[in-house]
């Protein structure tokens, strides 16, 4: 089930915006198809976003796989727990964020709501 709660790009990635901060993560559809996720290569504290482009890695028992942004700004917090347990982005994708951005700029045109996203998703396989 996707959340309705949080918008989605074409590049399997989750945006929730609270304010100006976006909290960003990959979607279960995207840790679904990269199989065990062993590695997560964390943004640091102060690193800049651009929309479009990779701020994160992540790596699984089958791939390494760029996570891009969907907002530029400045990453002001990152999920930690993924250093040490990057399994839960397969446990819960939606539940566990990669980083939080003050962002300047944003383009929900290029978003979807949920109910898009799965139609994407469905076209997609």
């Amino acid at each position: 089930m996707v959340p309705n709660d949080r918008k989605y790009t074409r590049d399997h990635e989750w945006v929730m915006v609270e304010g100006n901060v976006a909290r960003m993560g990959i979607t279960a559809h995207a840790a679904e198809a990269l199989g065990d996720i062993v590695y997560v290569e964390l943004p640091q504290v102060g690193d800049e976003t651009v929309m479009g482009e990779s701020y994160c890695v992540v790596e699984s028992v089958k791939a390494s796989s760029s996570v891009f942004s969907a907002v530029t700004g400045t990453v002001v917090e990152v999920n930690e727990e993924l250093d040490a347990a990057p399994e839960k982005l397969n446990e819960d994708a939606f539940k566990n964020f990669i980083a939080a951005v003050e962002f300047t700029e944003i383009n929900e045109d290029e978003l979807m709501d949920a109910e898009e996203y799965e139609k994407f998703c469905e076209e997609e396989a």
